[in-house]
């Protein structure tokens, strides 16, 4: 009995060394003692060697990166993924859906960096992608004034399948709202709202109605972390829109912002990517905050733009799992 007891006093003072395991999720001295450190990280659509990277604020380090050349992207698919100009985190951030000016659009798993989808949506100079509920995928072309879907299959790469095209003008963005089963963009001085059919075999869109903006030259449309409104950048200024009310409110004067993310507290504040020159150098090595504080800075970036790693509960559920329309 002697032998036991020494035995049981020896492993209780084992695990209380070690933690005793997980930490409690709700509290508990390992929590007080140790809190969780917050994760900040932002994904970036980097142009110096057209790649997807994820950085890490605090360390001001880049943590991850995607390049096309060294995934099973093909090798004569490489040239669709030139100047990257989107990336946003999707599937419950362990995806990012990525797209390039040169056409290319990819669906990437973060875990081992496979592009589990890619495909060319020509040569309109692709600004934006979204993920549709059931797994296709929407891409808007600026100069080739369209939005494009994209009938999702993770099978043959690339993707030869379905599309189809949609005619808006100088198109830059495509935003999913889960709330009222709308695909927004905005375009020039207006904010277009579309239906989707949810047809696995024929994609479509049908245009519902249309908001008149305050300015002309809409560039970036992102949800706001948390809010029923989404975040606008037009040639000379910042603004929120409210998608209850089509309020809309001027947020900062800045100009040339080519993107604005969000996050839920102080933490997290709302980041942009203002190109240096809006003709030459329409990209930038630091990321900044409404003020035009240095949030993130890495010598040599090309940036066009920039997301907090983040959910998006606008868009999306919390589900992990590439969806496939069948």
């Amino acid at each position: 009995m002697l032998a036991l007891a020494v035995l049981v006093a020896v492993i209780t003072i084992q695990c209380s060394k070690s933690g005793g395991g997980d930490p409690p999720e709700n509290g508990g001295d390992s929590t007080v003692n140790n809190p969780p450190k917050t994760v900040r990280q932002i994904v970036l659509a980097d142009q110096s060697v057209n790649r997807v990277a994820i950085a890490d604020v605090d360390s001001n380090k880049v943590v991850w990166e995607w390049l096309p050349e060294k995934s099973n992207v093909g090798v004569n698919d490489v040239k669709w993924f030139v100047n990257m100009s989107d990336a946003k985190p999707v599937y419950n951030n362990k995806y990012i859906l990525a797209n390039a000016s040169t056409g290319g659009v990819a669906l990437i798993r973060i875990a081992d960096k496979k592009t589990v989808f890619y495909a060319y949506a020509g040569n309109g100079n692709v600004h934006s992608a979204e993920v549709l509920p059931d797994g296709n995928i929407v891409i808007a072309a600026s100069t080739g004034n369209y939005l494009m879907l994209f009938k999702t299959d993770t099978t043959a790469y690339p993707f030869s399948g379905y599309t189809k095209k949609i005619t808006v003008a100088d198109a830059h963005n495509v935003v999913w709202d889960k709330k009222r089963q709308l695909l927004f963009t905005a375009s020039k001085n207006k904010l277009y709202a579309f239906t989707y059919n949810f047809n696995c075999a024929a994609p479509d869109l049908t245009l519902k109605d249309s908001t008149t903006l305050p300015a002309s030259g809409s560039h970036d449309l992102f949800p706001l972390y948390g809010k029923d409104s989404l975040w606008l950048t037009t040639s000379n200024k910042i603004w929120a829109i409210n998608v209850s009310t089509k309020a809309v409110t001027e947020q900062s004067d800045l100009p040339r912002v080519k993107s604005v993310s969000s996050g839920p507290n102080e933490k997290y504040p709302a980041i942009l990517l203002q190109s240096i020159d809006g003709d030459k150098q329409w990209y930038n090595d630091k990321v900044i905050d409404m003020k035009g504080n240095t949030v993130y800075q890495l010598n040599g970036l090309k940036a066009y733009k920039g997301r907090w790693l983040l959910p998006c509960s606008f868009s999306y559920d919390s589900d992990s799992v590439v969806h496939l329309c069948k």
